[in-house]
């Protein structure tokens, strides 16, 4: 059993547990364990892009660091995490000044320089178990349901720095759906914005960002829509005034490996 520290993120706690139980409870089914570092603190939700602000990723260095000591790859699921996890250790592993002015602050035992290799939950069924492997796994299959997959902003940009997949036509998810058995549905809107950031101080405006999204899913013959962010998903259910199903990606997988009733437990 492949063991990966595993970071699930403040949202995972409160709204968005059900993205974080399938996905614990599919991981096991996998052979993958997945272990929590101590006294974790929140990755602060959005990645600051100034290069004197240094406060607000200590707390993804500090996970960053505790992986590196473990000597396992990090692992996360929530998208805004992933995005902030990832974009901090890129640029420790590009930006010297930062890097001295964070381990400087911080006073590790060793320096952090960016040595932990960090995986979002899609990427280790890609290039750790392999979608092939996990088509085997599949006992209840989604033959029939067409499936549209929902990216968003976060999870593939910016595209140098997370090097997930091609921001402008990826392929990750909709492999994903093909694995489970399903069929994925290409449209116009899956990379594209919800609105989520923006729901607090412009409703409107989500809900025509969101409802656009929604709708050309739909346009598209989509059953139900899957994606990886809880603001993402509460914006698409919420705002859109849409009734086509918004689910996590890992309710969908821990349903093929028959162990979604067990996650409930």
């Amino acid at each position: 059993m492949e063991t990966f520290t595993y970071y699930p993120g403040c949202t995972l706690r409160t709204k968005a547990k059900d993205l974080d139980t399938y996905a614990r409870s599919s991981a096991e089914a996998l052979g993958i364990s997945l272990e929590e570092p101590a006294d974790w603190q929140c990755c602060g939700g959005a990645y600051t892009t100034a290069k004197d602000e240094i406060a607000t990723k200590l707390s993804a260095v500090r996970t960053l660091n505790s992986a590196k000591t473990s000597n396992r790859p990090l692992i996360t699921v929530c998208s805004a995490c992933h995005n902030v996890i990832k974009q901090t250790n890129y640029d420790i592993l590009h930006d010297e000044e930062m890097a001295s002015k964070i381990n400087n602050y911080l006073q590790l035992d060793e320096p952090y320089n960016g040595e932990t290799t960090v995986y979002h939950y899609l990427e280790m069924l890609r290039d750790v178990v392999g979608f092939d492997n996990l088509a085997q796994k599949v006992v209840n299959s989604f033959k029939g349901k067409k499936i549209a997959a929902y990216y968003g902003c976060l999870l593939l940009r910016p595209s140098k720095a997370l090097a997930m997949d091609d921001p402008e036509n990826p392929t990750i998810m909709e492999d994903f759906i093909k694995a489970i058995g399903g069929t994925p549905v290409i449209y116009a809107q899956r990379n594209e914005c919800c609105g989520g950031y923006i729901t607090l101080e412009d409703k409107d405006q989500a809900a025509k960002r969101s409802s656009a999204v929604m709708r050309s899913a739909a346009d598209q013959g989509a059953d139900m829509i899957i994606t990886a962010c809880p603001l993402c998903l509460y914006n698409l259910k919420k705002n859109s005034g849409s009734e086509l199903p918004v689910y996590y990606f890992t309710e969908l997988l821990a349903e093929a490996l028959g162990v979604k009733e067990e996650s409930n437990e």
